[in-house]
């Protein structure tokens, strides 16, 4: 949302009015992947367990029989979404080359009974990352390939402050970020908020068992002392937070703001004692790097929740995915952070909260501000190194225009 044309008082009215309206129908893409399945013989009845199993990946499941209807909703998907394709071979063939540079497309799946018979055009195109003949190896395939693209492939929401100009333009968009979430956690959660979420998120995952018992249990059992265990499983309470935060989809964020505040408040119980350095393997698009290029020595912020690692080497097999995009880098965050720069916006290690523990993960709210120290090149590789040092509200160029922003909602600053 642009509020580079707002006043201060529109800022305020526009920030609250649009937190209270009706679920729309933007509430219920509560995920950025999709699923695809297009294949002329495939029928509801016989592929009931099929999608089932592989809804419990990827919730967005849609089937097309159709190739020139399955290539027109392809394309009429954001650039943000992501969109996993399985295909049968035949079809696969017709439509392959005209949706393999669409940036949503990041991986397809030809399954089909003649392997050696599709493998000829298949080899033509990077994203079909394999020819499968079994049911049980295709999901399996799915499944492994999707905990790594979940990761590197999930889009991130960077806003950047340019120092020395006015609050329009870009900055306006950074200073609207940073203050949509202080003043939502400031609001009190109700029963009814909590009741509507759960509405909604049954109606999003109608039908897929896996996420309804997952439901189930949280609407019975959640507590805010488990905010950060519900955070690490693989569920859709992980997928959906994030996905909303993202989009700046301001009712469901206002709806998710007490697990946003639990998971807040868990973050500053558990803040990290002494100074750190964390890396987190990314991709991101050419304009986006050119776009940190230009802003070295600036600030930085991003929309969505973290997730970073102390081990390095950790963070680069996340890399080592074969980019098959000629518009995607490769880049390695390497972010150092001091608890005693920061106040309201805690960070921390959840490793012994998560559902599997093991490793060191690190987590940094929504909204923590960096500075953007440089953008280079590796020397051995073609992934590209961004620096990062994690700031506090008090010793950079935003405190005075955050504390006047902040201000103007009440109760800041």
């Amino acid at each position: 949302m642009d509020t580079s044309d707002q006043s201060d008082d529109e800022f305020h009215d526009a920030t609250y009015d649009n937190i209270f309206y009706d679920t729309t129908s933007e509430d219920m893409r509560l995920e950025i992947f999709y699923l695809i399945w297009l294949d002329s013989n495939i029928t509801a009845e016989d592929n009931r367990d099929t999608e089932q199993r592989l809804r419990s990946i990827i919730n967005r499941f849609k089937k097309f029989q159709d190739v020139k209807e399955c290539q027109k909703y392809i394309e009429h998907q954001s650039q943000q979404d992501r969109i996993v394709m399985i295909t049968s071979g035949s079809l696969g063939q017709e439509i392959v080359s005209s949706i393999h540079k669409l940036r949503q497309v990041i991986s397809i799946y030809v399954y089909c009974m003649d392997k050696q018979r599709h493998k000829q055009w298949a080899d033509k195109f990077p994203k079909i990352k394999a020819i499968i003949t079994q049911l049980d190896e295709l999901i399996s395939c799915i499944k492994v390939d999707h905990n790594i693209l979940k990761i590197v492939e999930e889009p991130l929401a960077i806003n950047i402050f340019t120092t020395g100009t006015s609050t329009g333009g870009v900055n306006g968009q950074f200073i609207f970020s940073q203050v949509l979430i202080d003043c939502l956690l400031r609001l009190k959660s109700t029963s009814k908020d909590q009741t509507e979420l759960i509405t909604i998120c049954k109606k999003a995952y109608e039908g897929n068992t896996f996420e309804m018992t997952n439901l189930h249990e949280f609407e019975n059992k959640y507590s805010p002392t488990k905010a950060l265990w519900w955070y690490t499983r693989d569920t859709f309470f992980y997928k959906t937070i994030n996905a909303v935060l993202r989009s700046e989809n301001i009712h469901m964020i206002f709806l998710f703001r007490q697990f946003i505040s639990d998971i807040q408040h868990q973050l500053k119980e558990n803040q990290v004692k002494s100074p750190i350095k964390v890396y987190r393997g990314q991709l991101i698009s050419s304009d986006e790097l050119k776009r940190l290029k230009e802003h070295c020595e600036q600030f930085i912020s991003m929309n969505s929740f973290i997730s970073t690692s102390t081990d390095e080497q950790q963070a680069r097999v996340f890399l080592n995915v074969p980019n098959s995009a000629v518009d995607l880098e490769s880049v390695l965050f390497e972010i150092e952070a001091d608890p005693n720069t920061v106040t309201t916006k805690p960070f921390a290690d959840i490793s012994q909260h998560s559902e599997h523990p093991g490793g060191s993960q690190i987590l940094f709210m929504p909204g923590s501000i960096f500075r953007l120290e440089s953008v280079m090149r590796s020397s051995e590789n073609s992934i590209w190194i961004i620096r990062m040092k994690l700031c506090s509200d008090e010793d950079h160029h935003l405190k005075k225009v955050l504390t006047h922003m902040k201000q103007q909602l009440g109760n800041g600053g």
